[in-house]
């Protein structure tokens, strides 16, 4: 990767406390919580309590009085408060979890938990989905401390555990056990938005995340006869499921267009310069979205709710018909849309198979004409101004969603600049997990340039 001759804080207001410093501390702690094994296999089975440890350790540096919780031992998260200099001020959330999926060191290039910088680009699992971010926020919060910086609003900074899997020791269990530390946060920052996403030549796109799927991952369970798999069985329970499971693959499910998606729709419409309404009553979304070229991504996973088989289970010999069959569903709900998946999943399933909730989360929207959203947006222009803000909606699900139950609005955004070519989306969850140098200094710069100004 050819390097910038032009750094990034170059743009910088004249009131920055990004330096030097800061620059090497977000690639440091970036490389040194990868090298913290965190990784979250599910059941339980995740430690993230030594990298919270690492990240308690570093604001009590910078001043603040980071509190460790457990609902569980060993799955820890940090919660710190930076006071704002106006008391009247509603609060800030601004959160990353600590843990990460699995990787297999036999399919990456590097070892997944080296945290190895090589060639300007930082290396490991973890890297983009959330430790890159975690260490924006750590660098930035230390930045403030040597300056004397404090925000305007209060700051309420939070590393949770269990983002990989149910949350339920991680924001869950902040929601709903410690809901005092986040008193007066209205509204919330995290993880996916404000990357820059190449849509063609000369347009770089910064979608910032407005709205979020819900979560409806399913069980279905089929009963029948168990026999001999030699005669002759019409209440044969894997052949129930398999059928169900077949209806539910191939389904096609309605467009459903909630506010965020539209403002999407609208906004890559007009950069495309194609002549389209998405607010028209006989406004064709899949039309547009086949003539958006890579932008399509931002938005064709989130017309829809969806629901993707992923998991079979049935039997226990070749010989036998086993008495029942289970397997379990990746649902996914756009807001407005819950009645609409019940409805489909009862029929779909049929009279001989039962679904219920394995796990469930609400579908989420935040406003894209609000002053957050401005000051967001403002804040990308700042360090970039040839590129072009857009909203989008989440397909998959974050923290965001435990967190509203306090009354906390979410948006995704973890700035990073990225060159043609990166494929950020493949980053996450995918072999050779990796993140540009540039990109965390982009990062740390448009991190506290929107944090001082909200």
């Amino acid at each position: 990767m050819a390097e910038s001759t032009t750094p990034t804080s170059a743009l910088e207001d004249t009131g920055s406390p990004i330096d030097a410093q800061a620059r090497d501390e977000v690639v440091a702690f970036t490389s040194e919580l990868i090298r913290i094994d965190t990784t979250n296999r599910g059941g339980g089975d995740c430690r993230e309590r030594p990298a919270a440890e690492y990240a308690a350790e570093r604001l009590a540096a910078a001043g603040l009085e980071p509190v460790l919780l457990e609902r569980t031992p060993g799955r820890a998260n940090v919660v710190a408060r930076i006071p704002g200099t106006d008391p009247t001020a509603d609060a800030l959330l601004v959160h990353g979890h600590l843990d990460v999926v699995p990787a297999e060191a036999a399919d990456w290039s590097v070892h997944p938990f080296s945290g190895e910088v090589r060639d300007g680009v930082v290396w490991g699992r973890g890297a983009v989905d959330m430790k890159n971010m975690d260490a924006m926020i750590l660098a930035v919060v230390r930045a403030w401390a040597r300056a004397g910086v404090r925000p305007r609003r209060d700051v309420v900074v939070a590393f949770t555990a269990d983002e990989e899997a149910s949350a339920e020791d991680g924001s869950g269990f902040l929601a709903d056990h410690h809901p005092e530390l986040f008193e007066g946060c209205t509204e919330g920052i995290s993880e996916s938005g404000a990357y820059s996403f190449h849509a063609g030549p000369g347009m770089t796109l910064y979608p910032i995340a407005a709205g979020e799927r819900g979560t409806a991952w399913l069980k279905l369970t089929a009963h029948g006869t168990a026999g001999h798999g030699s005669k002759v069985n019409h209440a044969n329970a894997v052949s129930r499921l398999a059928a169900a499971v077949a209806r539910i693959g191939e389904h096609q499910w309605p467009v459903r267009l909630t506010p965020t998606v539209r403002a999407a729709l609208a906004e890559l419409g007009r950069l495309h310069g194609i002549d389209a309404d998405p607010y028209a009553a006989d406004f064709d979304a899949d039309a547009l979205i086949a003539k958006l070229g890579r932008a399509a991504e931002l938005v064709e996973p989130t017309v829809r709710n969806s629901a993707n088989p992923t998991m079979l289970d049935a039997g226990y010999k070749v010989n036998v018909i086993p008495g029942h069959a289970t397997a379990f569903v990746d649902g996914r709900l756009l807001p407005g849309g819950e009645d609409e998946f019940h409805t489909t999943m009862d029929r779909l399933t049929g009279p001989d198979v039962a679904w219920e909730f394995h796990h469930r989360e609400v579908p989420l929207e935040a406003p894209v004409d609000s002053p957050t959203f401005a000051k967001l947006r403002a804040a990308v222009e700042r360090f970039d101004p040839t590129g072009h803000v857009v909203p989008y909606c989440m397909a998959g699900g974050t923290d965001a969603k435990q967190f509203s139950r306090l009354g906390v609005t979410g948006y995704g955004f973890s700035p990073l600049k990225l060159p043609e070519g990166y494929d950020y989306a493949a980053m996450f969850h995918g072999v050779d997990e990796r993140v540009p140098v540039e990109a965390l200094h982009f990062g740390v710069d448009v991190l506290d340039h929107y944090l001082r100004s909200a």
